[in-house]
């Protein structure tokens, strides 16, 4: 068990938790590279090092994520310790925007600059000579639905269909989430219970709607990550936001199990505050992703 503090802070015993994830990265890792070279004779164990080095990973994360609780619930985080966590998940919450703040930065160079100056070149002096202008871009000789164009290559991604519903389902699910904070708060363990229950059911609807858009785009729509610029923004953009909302939505179920449980109270409860806040970043992100990918 880790020791109680250290002068002011608490200072947890060494762990070979760390050692041991980073192994399991590495050996993911190497799965990875061997498994693209599959054919070549001696490198078939990829695929089996990949789910390896995953297993690793996962329990790591589970024990190492047990401990944390344990010594939370045990009292061993105080002031300074929570405010190291604050700082801590503000500094990765900033990460995360510069992250998508790079690809948002992406979109906005290529419709707004690159696109028109491909398709504004000279015809005599240009290796693009069927390159068109106009947003979607499926690039040099491509032509999309709604042009004055008879030929497509893909149909953008309507707005006003499953988009719409999932940006409702994640207001709504930020509107229940605060409902779980504001429970907490007061000390009321159902409305807690049922807030975080009600936001973890949005986040799944939001993951399978997004599933089927996926499905429906590249069986139907012919938009896929080969449909130039705009297939590519899209999926990056939409497919990293769906990751984040996976784990939220991973994040939000393990607080609510340990809500169950009786954990946090309204004095202490960071652990719930740092995935709220990551949640309600996830809505944010997601506004964005509605108005400058969808709609506009």
């Amino acid at each position: 068990m880790a020791t109680q503090s250290q002068g002011h802070y608490f200072v947890p015993n060494p762990s070979l938790y760390p050692f041991i994830l980073s192994a399991g990265l590495l050996v993911m890792a190497a799965g990875f590279i061997f498994s693209v070279n599959e054919s070549v004779p001696g490198h078939s164990a990829g695929s089996w090092m990949m789910l390896g080095g995953l297993g690793v990973i996962l329990a790591m994360i589970f024990l190492w994520l047990g401990k944390v609780i344990a010594e939370s619930q045990g009292g061993h985080y105080k002031t300074w310790e929570d405010k190291s966590f604050r700082w801590g998940m503000m500094a990765f919450i900033a990460s995360e925007v510069a992250f998508f703040a790079a690809f948002f930065g992406a979109l906005f160079y290529m419709r707004v600059i690159s696109v028109p100056e491909l398709a504004g070149f000279d015809p005599e002096f240009t290796p693009y000579k069927d390159f068109l202008g106009a947003w979607p871009s499926a690039g040099p000789g491509g032509v999309v639905l709604g042009t004055e164009y008879t030929t497509a290559q893909f149909t953008p991604m309507g707005a006003w269909g499953i988009p719409a519903i999932n940006t409702l389902i994640l207001l709504t699910s930020g509107a229940t989430v605060t409902w779980a904070h504001w429970g907490l708060l007061k000390n009321k363990r159902s409305q807690l219970v049922m807030g975080l229950f009600l936001t973890v059911v949005l986040g799944l609807m939001f993951i399978a709607l997004q599933a089927y858009e996926y499905h429906h785009a590249y069986n139907e729509l012919g938009l896929t990550l080969q449909a130039g610029a705009y297939g590519s923004t899209f999926f990056m953009l939409t497919g990293f936001h769906g990751f984040h909302v996976t784990l939220g939505t991973i994040m939000l179920i393990v607080i609510l199990l340990r809500s169950m449980k009786g954990h946090f109270s309204p004095e202490h409860h960071f652990g719930f505050e740092g995935v709220a806040w990551y949640w309600h970043f996830v809505d944010v992100v997601w506004l964005g992703l509605f108005v400058f990918v969808y709609w506009l």
